[in-house]
């Protein structure tokens, strides 16, 4: 075993997750690459450094989450910090599709079901089911932090004020899938407000990643920000939170 504690980001071998896992590793933080892919997160995990590993998995394969809380037990014996990072956006493969064509395709009159049942299974499914993996190996350690990377779309407050300018975008695949993860991490924070788990949601802002095709306004460096600060937060601090770098505390 070791001294430094142990976080596991998914969806980190690129973007946000990967900008994450450098500054945790600055931070002393031994690092697991999550990736679907692990050739790429041996890539990443050679970019962060040292003090990061890759770790193959797959948010929707249920026998890629078990290996990969068996090897964190075998070789960690705890988790100190979950960050669910790994998300999309949509399914298609085209790199020319933009923003506005993406909202016109995924309006609630027309956007396939098949697709929201895609995105859901990333975005919220997965979430939970790395979470039920993970959380007898976040119990083993003095203190654990689960952070879920959400987004400002899904707040139902935020979207509810016509003077909101995403509000246009908000529909039931992307917009939503967020929407329930804010609800999975409040259900979560109050299954372990009696324990020393903390739970969170961060918002991570317009992003420039491949998440949007990289149509985001601020850089990675930016997104990482609120999602590394939270991770650094004492043990006496709160749980139950939704933030934002620059905007603070956020509605649900």
């Amino acid at each position: 075993m070791q001294d430094k504690p142990v976080a596991l980001i998914t969806g980190a071998n690129q973007g946000i997750g990967l900008q994450i896992a450098k500054e945790l590793a600055a931070h002393g933080f031994t690092v697991l690459v999550g990736s679907r892919n692990f050739a790429r997160g041996e890539a990443a995990a050679s970019e962060v450094g040292p003090d990061a590993h890759a770790i193959q998995l797959d948010v929707t394969d249920q026998a890629s989450i078990a290996a990969a809380a068996e090897r964190i037990r075998r070789e960690h014996g705890h988790l100190n910090l979950l960050v669910n990072n790994a998300a999309i956006s949509n399914t298609s493969k085209r790199p020319d599709i933009n923003l506005r064509e993406y909202v016109q395709l995924t309006r609630p009159s027309n956007v396939s079901l098949d697709e929201v049942r895609a995105v859901w299974e990333t975005n919220v499914f997965g979430v939970l089911a790395v979470y039920q993996a993970m959380l007898p190996l976040l119990r083993e350690a003095p203190a654990a932090r689960i952070i879920n990377v959400s987004s400002g779309v899904g707040s139902l407050t935020l979207n509810s004020d016509p003077a909101y300018p995403p509000r246009a975008h908000f529909g039931p695949s992307y917009s939503a899938s967020k929407t329930a993860l804010n609800a999975m991490t409040l259900a979560m924070a109050i299954e372990l407000e009696a324990t020393n788990i903390k739970v969170h949601a961060v918002a991570p802002g317009f992003t420039k990643s491949n998440l949007n095709h990289y149509e985001g306004t601020e850089t990675v460096e930016e997104g990482a920000r609120e999602a590394v600060r939270v991770a650094l937060l004492g043990p006496d601090g709160p749980t139950g939170t939704f933030t934002h770098a620059k905007l603070g505390t956020l509605p649900w």
